[in-house]
């Protein structure tokens, strides 16, 4: 415990926090810059997983930055990496949902083969602020009749009440502000 505290720490002082147009906006970049810091995000992720995921299948990645996190985690586990894009985005037949953004509407999208019914799904993104784009996620999941086991951030912006829309499945981030 003392050692997840002191990566949760580590990852923390990575974090910068940048103000664009009076809005909080952390910067993950210098995680991604520095190998410790990134080996101790997949790290944590992994143990997580482990500990209370072990029957996943595949690792979904939101659009663009569970890119970054989503495949390093699926290869160490030994599971699939499928993208959740951004309409239009994605060649083949898709599946997509609309969704409300703080700032205005968006639609995501998957490919309508990426995932099969009764699959056993976790789904990862950097940063859960208001929980638009992973409440989207899940409902994609659902179209496909996939199973989500649960949601994983990087950063969660608690003030923003994010959580609040994903009731229904379990979250965990490793960093809170």
């Amino acid at each position: 415990m003392a050692k997840t505290r002191e990566l949760c720490k580590e990852i923390r002082d990575k974090i910068v926090d940048l103000h664009k147009a009076g809005m909080g906006y952390r910067d993950i970049c210098p995680i991604l810059k520095d190998p410790a810091a990134l080996k101790a995000v997949i790290d944590l992720f992994e143990e997580h997983v482990r500990k209370n995921h072990q029957h996943v299948e595949l690792i979904i990645g939101l659009d663009a930055r569970g890119f970054l996190f989503g495949p390093l985690l699926a290869q160490r586990l030994g599971v699939g990496f499928v993208l959740v894009r951004k309409k239009g985005k994605l060649p083949g037949s898709t599946v997509s949902v609309a969704y409300d953004l703080e700032y205005g509407k968006a639609e995501a999208e998957i490919q309508e083969d990426a995932v099969a019914p009764g699959q056993k799904v976790l789904l990862i993104d950097d940063l859960l602020a208001t929980g638009g784009t992973l409440y989207a996620a899940c409902e994609l999941m659902k179209k496909q009749q996939a199973e989500v086991l649960g949601c994983m951030v990087v950063i969660e912006l608690k003030e923003l009440k994010g959580i609040d829309k994903l009731k229904s499945h379990s979250v965990f981030s490793l960093v809170q502000y």
